[in-house]
């Protein structure tokens, strides 16, 4: 199963559309994982209508008509892996023992609001995963997404893709 993890797209305050790359990574996915601050409605009915199954969950610059549609927190499993969603994880200090705590059950915790890419293992195995944002990089060096592939309930190929500049 081919995933696709991105969040922080700001559409259209940050950026008219997504990045072509990022385009055909979503219609090439199983899983499109999108951790929240879209932005606009109209972003969330053109990823799902081209992705093949969507997980989405509203982030803090999300207003009414994304918050009536999606949830704060998404818990899904994919292939056997337990996923969590949400979008703010709070500080990046005790991160990783915060996270664990709330989400002991799940194997993966995507989350997005810093826009800066983070890929960790919390004590507990629970694996914290942050695409950064393919629209928005602020202080990074790249606007970025992530692909993985999951197969019997292991995360693989956890890949962070660099975008060119607009």
């Amino acid at each position: 199963m081919d995933l696709v993890i991105t969040a922080d797209t700001h559409v259209p305050k940050r950026a008219r559309d997504l990045p072509p790359p990022l385009w055909a990574a979503i219609d090439a996915a199983d899983v499109v994982l999108h951790a929240g601050d879209w932005v606009d409605v109209s972003l969330l009915d053109a990823v799902a209508a081209r992705a093949r199954r969507l997980v989405g969950v509203y982030g803090n610059n999300d207003g009414p008509p994304l918050r009536a549609r999606l949830p704060e927190v998404a818990r899904v499993e994919l292939a056997g892996l337990r996923v969590a969603m949400v979008h703010e994880t709070g500080p990046k200090t005790r991160r990783e023992e915060r996270c664990a705590a709330r989400f002991p059950d799940c194997d993966l915790l995507v989350f997005g609001h810093s826009h800066i890419p983070w890929d960790s293992v919390a004590p507990n195995g629970l694996r914290l995963l942050n695409p950064g944002s393919p629209t928005d990089r602020r202080a990074q060096p790249y606007a970025t997404y992530l692909t993985a592939r999951v197969a019997a309930g292991r995360l693989d190929e956890v890949e962070l893709h660099r975008l060119p500049p607009r």
